[in-house]
Order: structure tokens, then C-alpha cells, then sequence
């Protein structure tokens, strides 16, 4: 038997599913069979394959009663929050709905001379690497219009959740999308690199951390083969002093605190008017007091363990270094608590970013925040971050937050809400968060190359 990968548990550290890795002969095999595969599927008629992916979705939708408890074995999130499927079908349904306009020809021009159009081409074979935070609508925000737009997929998930891309490819099969065409795959990082390098793909789509994306990048140097990215962030909040305050507290902290912190896009530092600071940290560490940690297959459970010890081990290095450097904990240590993956969240005042837990990602249910006196030292504070995903402004003026928001340097600004994702909306980053952009028809472009033609008719 070769290499196996393992989802540990973290309600209580044992495996909960291993399955072992392709070799590198059978990887390169399964890589072709995507790439002959791909050209009769692209054949198809557009509306084919958008009912054909539609149907997937769907049957993953039929599976949630038995998914929503395993994503709870494999990364922590409580039962009580019903899965992902909601955000998986929406996602999934813009991109069926945008799909014709989005891959239509764009037309140029046409005369008694020539005629002038560019089409959208698929790339061929997609590669994507998806993490395990929401394993089911970060996959699909790549999949389902990788698909729809004739790719064919190879889909590798993150260890954490295992048995996500089984689901997926077992529900697209089932609705009539061909094997080979929408293939999961169980890879080493090394075999990983080598079919990058060796060119098994013509794009790769890669999210989580910023090493790993680095990773993906040096393994396509060299061979032009296209990298999106989606890595790293440390997205921040500003609470202007016209904000509607109990909106902005009960938003802010569930960004910051929800699936334990564990989101691309959650909130890991907050910037407070000074005329509204007290009451705010006042707010927030109420709503803290009130999560209820536990074991996530638990309905009466508000807060589940992180999806690995080693991630609660990061979090709790940043908070002991802030506090230990002057930062004010608000909450005090849970009795569920454990030293290990069930984490007491936390709320830290007197911060500055010196501290860590302003600078480094912490991805874990902890927030610091600050007081600020003007929108010129909250964009300060915002911008002085290596990372860029979203930015979310509270205040009433439309006008204000979209003067602010300019001058953020952010792949999304929010105004009155925080972490989520509208697919109508291009997903993307900058600086170390990454390159690229999913979802709306921005998403088509990435996952297609533009062709021209130029045809010269016949006069005479």
C-alpha cells in the first residue's frame, strides 16, 4: 500500500477517513483520460452541459442529511448551521444563469467584407485544489463553471475533508456529467507538483495558504500554464461613527467568530469610532459570553472546535504573544476549553499592530479591535495589512463608504455587511491574498481563452 492521507477528527482525534494516493503513473493516466474526455464535452451544446452540472448540484443537495454531520466529523462545524448547500446551489445557479451572455461571441464587426468576432475557448483540462474551511462552496465556485464552460475538471481536495470531492464527483456522475471528464483525486504534494510542471493541466485554481500558492507557482514556472489564487487575508471592519451599532456588533463578530473564525473572508480586525468604541467592545463581548463550545454534532452547539489542533495551537500562540505584550482578553477561558482544538473565542483590546494577531492571519475566533478618530486613520490601519480579500464599512452615506472603499487596498468592499460572497461579483484579491478572480462573468474569462476571428469574404 502507498502513501495515505488521513482526516483526523478533531471532535476527538481519531481518523476519521484515509484513502490512499494516486502513484504518479496512474496520476498522469488519469490526467489524460480528463484531457480526451474534454474535447467530446466541450462538443456539447452549452444548455447540455449546464442542465448536466445543474443536476449534479442538485443530487449534492439530495446528500445533505448525511453531509452535514461528516463536515462536522471531518473539520468541526456544528450540525445546528445545516451545511453548505445553500451558498453551493447559489453559487452554482448564477453561473448556469449568466452562462450564455457570459461565453457568448463578442461580435466586432461585420460588412459586405469581412466579418470580425472574438470567441470564448475553454482551456481544456482545469485543475483545481480546493481547501477545507467551506469545502463544498469553495470547490464549486470553480467547478460548476469550469464545467459549464467545456473544461474538463480534476479535482483535488484538501485532506481536512477528505470524502468532499468523493460527494461531488459520486452526484455529478450520478446526474449523467462523465466520469472522466469531473475526476476527484487523491494526490502527494510531490506528484501534485510534477503533472503542474509537466504541463497535465492547462489552468490550475488554487485556495488556501500563501505558501501553498507560492508552491503552485514555482511548479507552473515556466510552463505558461495559468495560476488563480485565493490565499491569505486579515480582512478588517470600520465602524464609522453614523453606524446602526447593534447591526454592526452582531455582523462584525459573527464575521469574525462564525465556523470558528475558520473564513476566507471573516473579520480579524476591527477599527471603532472613538464615539462609539466603549459601547461597541461592550456589545461584542456580550455576544462572545454567549456562544456555547462544544461537540459540533451537538444541535444545542454555537461554536465547534477548529479543524485541526495545530491551527488552535496558532491562535492561541498569537493571543498568549498580544496579551503578553499588553493586549486586554475580554473573555475568559471557556470550561470546554481543552487545550486542543476546542478553543475559548476571544475578543483583545489595547492591540496595535505590532501584535501578531493584527498582522498574521489568524483564522480562528479571535478578534482584536482598535479605537480610531477619522476615516484617515482607519484606512491607515486598513491598508497596512500584506494581505487584501474583502473590507467592510459601517455608516449610513452610500457616498462616504464608496469615497473610503476606494482607497482600501481590497479584492471586495462591503458596506452595512461582511463575509459573503455574491456570485454576481467578481471574487478576487491582492497583494499576498492573490491573483485572479472567480464567480460573475469575470469567472468565465478566467476559465476561457479569448480566440479572434478575422474572415475575408469572397466578392467575386
Amino acid at each position: 500500500m502507498g502513501q495515505m492521507l488521513q482526516c483526523v477528527s478533531p471532535i476527538d482525534g481519531s481518523v476519521f477517513a484515509e484513502r490512499e494516493v494516486l502513484s504518479a503513473e496512474a496520476a498522469l493516466k488519469s490526467a489524460a483520460r480528463a484531457r480526451a474526455a474534454q474535447v467530446e464535452w466541450a462538443a456539447r451544446p452549452l444548455q447540455e452541459r449546464i442542465d448536466l452540472v445543474m443536476a449534479g448540484v442538485a443530487a449534492v443537495g439530495a446528500m445533505n442529511d448525511e453531509i452535514v454531520p461528516e463536515l462536522a466529523h471531518m473539520m468541526g462545524r456544528p450540525v445546528r448551521y445545516g451545511g453548505e448547500f445553500g451558498g453551493f446551489n447559489e453559487r452554482a445557479s448564477h453561473m448556469a444563469e449568466i452562462a450564455s451572455d457570459a461565453l457568448a461571441d463578442i461580435a466586432v464587426g461585420e460588412d459586405e467584407t469581412f466579418k470580425r468576432y472574438i470567441k470564448r475557448i475553454p482551456h481544456g483540462v482545469v485543475f483545481v485544489v480546493a481547501p477545507w474551511n467551506y469545502p463544498y462552496m469553495t470547490a464549486i465556485n470553480t467547478v460548476a463553471p469550469a464545467l459549464i464552460a467545456g473544461n474538463a475538471v480534476v479535482l483535488k481536495h484538501a485532506t481536512q475533508t477528505l470524502l468532499v470531492g468523493e460527494r461531488m464527483a459520486q452526484a455529478f456522475h450520478a446526474s449523467g456529467v462523465p466520469a472522466d471528464v469531473f475526476q476527484n483525486v487523491f494526490l502527494s504534494h510531490d506528484v501534485t507538483n510534477d503533472l503542474i510542471a509537466g504541463k497535465a493541466f492547462d489552468f490550475v485554481n488554487f485556495t488556501g495558504s500563501v505558501g501553498g500558492g507560492q508552491a503552485m507557482e514555482r511548479a507552473a514556472a515556466g510552463t505558461f500554464t495559468g495560476v488563480g489564487t485565493e490565499l491569505g487575508g486579515k480582512d478588517p471592519g470600520y465602524v464609522m461613527e453614523d453606524a446602526d451599532l447593534d447591526a454592526a456588533v452582531d455582523t462584525l463578530i459573527d464575521g469574525a467568530m462564525f465556523n470558528s473564525g475558520q473564513c476566507c473572508c471573516g473579520i480579524e480586525r476591527i477599527y471603532v469610532h472613538e464615539s462609539l468604541y466603549d459601547a461597541f467592545v461592550a456589545k461584542a463581548v456580550e455576544v462572545v459570553k454567549g456562544y456555547k463550545l462544544g461537540n459540533p454534532l451537538d444541535a444545542e452547539t454555537t461554536i465547534g472546535p477548529m479543524a485541526n489542533v495545530r491551527f488552535a495551537d496558532e491562535v492561541r500562540a498569537q493571543i498568549a504573544e498580544a496579551v503578553a505584550d499588553g493586549a486586554v482578553p475580554h473573555i475568559e477561558t471557556f470550561a470546554e476549553d481543552d487545550g486542543g482544538a476546542y478553543l475559548t473565542p476571544q475578543i483583545l483590546t489595547n492591540v496595535t499592530h505590532d501584535m501578531r494577531v493584527m498582522r498574521d492571519e489568524s483564522f480562528g475566533p479571535v478578534v482584536g479591535i482598535m479605537k480610531v478618530s477619522s476615516d484617515e486613520e482607519a484606512i491607515g490601519h486598513m491598508n497596512d495589512s500584506e494581505f487584501g480579500l474583502t473590507a467592510s464599512l459601517w455608516t449610513r452615506d452610500v457616498d462616504r463608504a464608496a469615497r473610503v472603499g476606494d482607497r482600501i487596498e481590497t479584492g471586495t468592499v462591503f458596506m452595512n455587511r461582511a463575509d459573503y460572497l455574491d456570485p454576481g461579483l467578481c471574487w478576487t484579491g491582492c497583494k499576498n491574498t492573490g491573483r485572479g478572480g472567480g464567480l460573475s462573468v469575470i469567472g468565465y474569462h478566467n476559465l476561457t481563452r479569448p480566440k479572434s476571428y478575422h474572415l475575408k469574404k469572397v466578392t467575386s
